[in-house]
């Protein structure tokens, strides 16, 4: 899965209708520039692809009082929407070691009803089960990583994640079962964008040619 389609997707629609520099703050403000590969150049190319296969439409606004080019802001088409929810079901259910994709999944969950968040953590649940059945099948936790030489701690290191894994997961649907967040259908939802000149606190200040765009 892209991880950069799925955020920028989601930072756009979020905003409604959003520039490029207002879609980057936003990912950053989220820490994504630290757990993906939301950089700045990235997010820039990112739009203009989307927009090319149709996923965002690209609207140029006046420039700005002080001049230079037009501006472009981006808004998510229906298709744009319906891959961003595709992307969003995948991420919530698939299982692997990759901190990218669960974290952009958790980000948007509340963009769908809760009782379909839940149903897909169970299958998130479900599918780390079976991962690690497939692992354990070569690997006895019980006996220890020796019984493989050091690379033993590799499968130690995959089965240990993959626990701790389902127990925060089956943590998050209690939550989600007992009334925590505002999810798609119960009223406004906690955005966590930027408004307009809020300053990130979170910017990694470094500059890119396309950060009026």
């Amino acid at each position: 899965m892209s991880t950069i389609r799925l955020l920028v997707l989601g930072a756009v629609r979020r905003h409604g209708r959003a520039h490029g520099y207002q879609v980057r703050s936003d990912l950053e403000y989220w820490g994504a520039h630290d757990w993906s590969n939301a950089k700045p150049g990235s997010i820039y190319h990112a739009l203009k692809q989307l927009a090319k296969q149709g996923l965002l439409h690209a609207h140029e606004v006046a420039p700005s009082t002080a001049g230079g080019p037009p501006r472009t802001e981006y808004e998510i088409t229906d298709w744009g929407t319906d891959e961003f929810l595709r992307l969003l079901r995948e991420a919530l259910t698939s299982y692997d070691q990759k901190t990218d994709v669960k974290s952009a999944a958790i980000g948007f969950m509340v963009d769908l009803p809760r009782a379909e968040v839940v149903a897909l953590l169970k299958e998130r649940v479900r599918r780390i089960e079976e991962w690690r059945g497939a692992v354990t099948g070569h690997y006895v936790p019980e006996g220890g990583p020796e019984q493989l030489g050091h690379i033993g701690e590799i499968m130690n290191l995959w089965v240990h994640t993959a626990d701790v894994e389902a127990e925060w997961t089956d943590g998050l649907i209690g939550r989600i079962e007992g009334g925590a967040y505002t999810f798609a259908g119960e009223g406004e939802p906690f955005v966590g964008v930027l408004a307009e000149g809020d300053e990130n606190p979170y910017a990694t200040g470094e500059r890119h040619p396309g950060d009026d765009h």
